[in-house]
């Protein structure tokens, strides 16, 4: 199957060759964002691959459709950058990766804050410049902490689980209660208790009821000098609540593996160029704030589940066989 793999990376490319063989896709890459202004690229491709960033709005589908594109599949587990109405309007069929290393983001995420809160970040650049001094680098004791995690499926739930070995308090906020993040010593909570936690880690999805879930009146409830983690999707944080919150004290440290207008700068080379965000320019200034560029995933275990789990679904259509990881748009009640 003619295969069209958009925002494609050097190290991507080598593994997705490697796993092709033995399915012999005609696997196409290019460079560029799907977006609009590329889709026609696609053009005679029957399955379009596509990242986190790529744009796969209305407009776009309707030019994949008119190029024959048949599926689309998202190599990560999110998939809110898809119009899955107008996919399905379009005759287009979505796929996801579904489950990959739900490890290495919560792994992660502890690394974040075990950096944000013990100043890693600033101790490792004061040594290379000769400054072996304490002074601005004391942190916390992890244990007897309250964390809170914000979304408990199976990342949350990881999360938690490791947080709990560091003997810390674990609470979770979460539409849908997980019988094993309460196995992990997990508890429950409501929004306002939240409020108690010295850590909230971000691990549920984006969704129009999530988006800026942490906005400027969640952050004035939480506990003074709390640390917030956030590798979960950009949408979840209102920046310049979050930035608020920084200046005021309110939040004691921010580190972010994600962010809402990361689509412009995440997985480039801007190291020679000035940057046009002033938010993120303002994020990366504070000195307890960690941005780190969307690589929570980012392990040789994941990258081969997700490509691998890409490659199966493709394959999947190409035999007619049912779509193991398929995303369909939510059916609406009617009146």
């Amino acid at each position: 199957m003619r295969v069209a793999v958009f925002s494609a990376k050097n190290y991507e490319r080598a593994l997705l060759d490697d796993l092709n063989v033995g399915q012999e896709h005609d696997l196409t890459y290019f460079d560029a964002l799907l977006e609009p202004g590329t889709a026609s690229l696609a053009a005679g491709f029957t399955a379009v691959s596509v990242f986190v960033n790529d744009s796969v709005n209305r407009d776009v589908l309707r030019q994949l459709a008119q190029g024959g594109t048949k599926l689309v599949a998202t190599r990560c587990t999110g998939f809110n950058h898809i119009d899955l109405e107008a996919a399905e309007e379009f005759g287009i069929r979505v796929v996801r990766v579904v489950n990959y290393s739900p490890n290495s983001v919560a792994e992660f995420a502890v690394g974040l804050l075990l950096a944000l809160n013990r100043k890693v970040h600033r101790a490792y650049n004061r040594t290379r410049e000769g400054n072996f001094r304490l002074d601005g680098l004391m942190g916390f004791d992890l244990v007897d902490r309250t964390v809170a995690v914000i979304g408990t499926g199976k990342i949350g739930t990881i999360f938690g689980r490791i947080m709990a070995s560091f003997g810390c308090r674990v609470i979770g906020f979460d539409v849908h209660r997980s019988p094993e993040f309460e196995r992990i010593g997990g508890r429950y909570v409501d929004a306002a208790g939240v409020e108690e936690a010295d850590v909230i880690s971000m691990h549920c999805p984006l969704t129009p009821e999530t988006y800026h879930i942490v906005d400027a009146r969640t952050l004035g409830r939480v506990k003074k000098g709390a640390l917030l983690i956030n590798t979960s999707r950009g949408g979840l944080i209102d920046t310049d609540a979050a930035i608020d919150a920084l200046k005021s004290g309110r939040l004691g440290g921010l580190a972010i593996d994600v962010y809402e207008q990361e689509a412009e700068l995440f997985y480039r080379d801007l190291s020679s160029t000035v940057i046009p965000d002033d938010v993120i320019q303002r994020l990366i200034s504070f000195p307890n704030v960690i941005v780190t560029g969307h690589q929570a995933f980012f392990t040789q275990e994941a990258l081969e589940t997700i490509l691998g789990t890409t490659l199966k679904s493709i394959s999947e259509l190409e035999a007619g066989h049912p779509l193991t990881n398929e995303v369909a748009a939510p059916r609406r009640l009617q009146g």
